[in-house]
């Protein structure tokens, strides 16, 4: 699984889930899965494209880790940084999408596999 932390103007692009996606409600950064062929980059531009509208530049990989959903196999998660990408960001799947503060993102209920990420983040200078 890759994922994008978009920043503008001091601020990160976060996204809810719909109610009829697996976790429903629940906050993620955008990204998705990494089809056959595909490197993690192109992926993530990929669907960026398809979630937001944008043709992103993807930047460096900020970190990597293993997760484990309860009944299901680890899954490897690498996210990207991403501060320059054409086009303005359009909601084309999700229930809802805002710019926050990081100091902000825990307070926000997101996907399992991405709290202890999403504290490190808060908490980083």
């Amino acid at each position: 699984m890759v994922a994008a932390l978009i920043e503008r103007g001091g601020r990160i692009l976060i996204c809810r889930r719909r109610l009829d996606q697996p976790h429903p409600l629940k906050w993620e950064f955008p990204g998705g899965k990494v089809e056959p062929g595909e490197s993690p980059a192109q992926a993530l531009r990929r669907e960026l494209e398809e979630e937001l509208a944008v043709r992103a530049v993807i930047g460096a990989e900020i970190e990597r880790y293993e997760f484990c959903y309860p009944g299901k196999p680890p899954i490897l998660l690498i996210f990207y940084a991403v501060t320059e990408f054409a086009g303005e960001p359009r909601n084309c799947v999700f229930e809802e999408m805002r710019w926050v503060d990081r100091r902000e993102l825990p307070h926000f209920d997101f996907l399992e596999g991405d709290i202890e990420f999403v504290k490190r983040l808060a908490a980083a200078p």
